[in-house]
C-alpha cells in the first residue's frame, strides 16, 4: 500500500496543493518554513483522522479561512486497486470519507492505512509526561487493535463523567455513593481490559524495540520497558477505594489506567535522566522503528513511514543504520523531509537508494 497522489486545500501553510508520489521513497525538500512538515502532517491525517502535530482540528485550517480538506488516493501494491480517501474539516465538524463514503465513525478508518512518523519531537516521548507515553502507546495499539479503541474511548467518557460528579460533590459539599458506583460499575470492566492489552503489547514488542536498540548502538547498552500500574498491585476496586477520600478532595479519579507509566531503562537506570544525548535518540528510534514492525506484523501491510528532518537531528551512524533498511526494502513507501536537496540525493545515492525530490518552493 502507498500513497499516490494528494491534494490539499486550505490545509495549515497551503492554500491549494497537488503532489504526486514514488512508490518506494520520496525525498520533500524545501526551505524552512515551506511546508514540508505540514505536507506529511497531511498524510498522517489521511491516516489517524488528526494532526501529529495540532492537538485541535482548528490549528490545521489555514489563517484567514473557515474549512480544510485533504485528498489522497492510495494503492494496493498487490491488487493495484486504488482507494480514494479524503478528510474534511469546517466549522467544528470533521467528516472522513473512502471511496465517497463517510465514516459513522472515525475509529473505522482508524490502522486500515498505517503510517509511522520518525520527528524531532520524538523526544517527547523520554522527556515529558506520563501522557504522553500512553498516548504513543495506546496510538500505536489502537491501529490494529478496533475493541482497543473502543474501549478506550469508552473510558475516557466515563473518566470525565466521574470526574464531573466528583467535582459537583465537592462543590455542594455533598455525596453520593450510589451514583458514584454507577459509573465505577461500566468504568472498570474497560480499565481491566485496556490494563491486559497494555501488558501484552509491552510484553510482545519489548524484544522488537531491544533488536532495533542494538542494531543502532552497536549493542553497547541494555535497554528496558516497563509498564507502571497501580494494577500491578491492586485490584481496581481496592484502588478506588484507597484514593476515595482524595478523590473527593481534588475533585478527579487519582487511580486507574488513566495513570499509568512507562519507565524507559537503559543499563538499569532511567533514560530520562541518565542517557545522553545519542542514546536517547537511538531509544526514540528504536521505538519508532518497533512501531514499524509490530504494525507490520500484525497487519501485514508496511505503514507508509514518514521521516521529518532527521539529517539535521540524527547522526551520521544512526542515519546509515536506518537508510541500509530502506536500501533492504524493509519500508514500504518513505518520505523523507529535508531542507537540502543535494544532501538528500547524496546520502540516498550513497546508499544505493532510488528516489524521487518533491521540491516545494512557496
Amino acid at each position: 500500500m502507498f500513497l499516490k497522489h494528494l491534494k490539499l486545500t486550505n490545509f495549515k501553510s497551503y492554500e491549494e496543493a497537488e503532489f504526486s508520489f514514488d512508490e518506494n521513497v520520496n525525498g520533500i525538500v524545501g526551505k524552512n518554513g515551506s511546508g514540508k512538515t505540514n505536507l506529511l502532517d497531511a498524510i498522517y491525517y489521511l491516516s489517524f483522522c488528526k494532526s501529529y502535530f495540532a492537538a485541535q482540528d482548528v490549528f490545521s485550517v489555514r489563517f484567514d479561512t473557515d474549512f480544510f480538506a485533504i485528498h489522497g488516493e492510495f494503492c494496493n501494491r498487490e491488487t493495484q486497486n486504488n482507494t480514494q480517501v479524503s478528510c474534511t474539516y469546517k466549522n467544528g465538524h470533521k467528516s472522513m470519507r473512502a471511496n465517497k463514503k463517510e465514516y459513522q465513525k472515525l475509529s473505522a478508518h482508524i490502522g486500515l492505512f498505517p503510517v509511522v512518523m520518525v520527528s524531532p519531537y520524538d523526544s517527547d516521548i523520554i522527556n515529558e509526561g506520563s501522557e504522553t507515553r500512553r498516548k504513543f502507546f495506546d496510538t500505536i495499539i489502537s491501529q490494529f487493535d478496533a475493541e482497543y479503541l473502543q474501549q478506550l474511548i469508552s473510558y475516557r467518557k466515563l473518566l470525565m463523567q466521574r470526574n464531573a460528579l466528583l467535582k459537583q460533590f465537592f462543590d455542594n459539599k455533598s455525596f453520593d455513593a450510589s451514583l458514584l458506583q454507577i459509573v465505577d460499575e461500566q468504568m472498570i470492566p474497560l480499565g481491566n481490559f485496556i490494563f491486559t492489552r497494555r501488558q501484552d503489547f509491552i510484553q510482545n514488542i519489548s524484544p522488537i524495540f531491544q533488536k532495533h536498540y542494538q542494531q543502532l548502538s552497536d549493542g553497547q547498552e541494555n535497554v528496558e520497558i516497563q509498564y507502571q500500574s497501580g494494577l500491578l498491585t491492586s485490584t481496581y476496586t481496592e484502588g478506588l477505594q484507597s484514593t476515595s477520600a482524595a478523590d473527593l478532595h481534588s475533585g478527579f479519579t487519582n487511580f486507574g489506567i488513566h495513570k499509568d507509566d512507562f519507565l524507559f531503562l537503559i543499563n538499569g537506570q532511567p533514560v530520562k535522566r541518565f542517557g545522553s544525548q545519542g542514546q536517547q535518540k537511538s531509544f526514540s528510534l528504536a521505538l519508532r522503528l518497533a512501531q514499524f514492525d509490530y504494525s507490520y506484523e500484525r497487519k501485514q501491510v508496511k505503514p507508509i513511514l514518514l521521516l521529518d528532518d532527521i539529517f539535521d537531528k540524527l547522526d551520521r551512524a544512526r542515519i546509515a543504520e536506518l537508510l541500509n533498511m530502506v536500501g533492504q526494502d524493509h519500508f514500504g513507501q518513505v518520505f523523507i523531509s529535508d531542507t537540502d536537496e543535494n544532501r538528500v540525493k547524496q546520502i540516498l545515492g550513497e546508499h544505493g537508494i532510488q528516489h524521487k525530490i518533491v521540491e516545494i518552493t512557496r
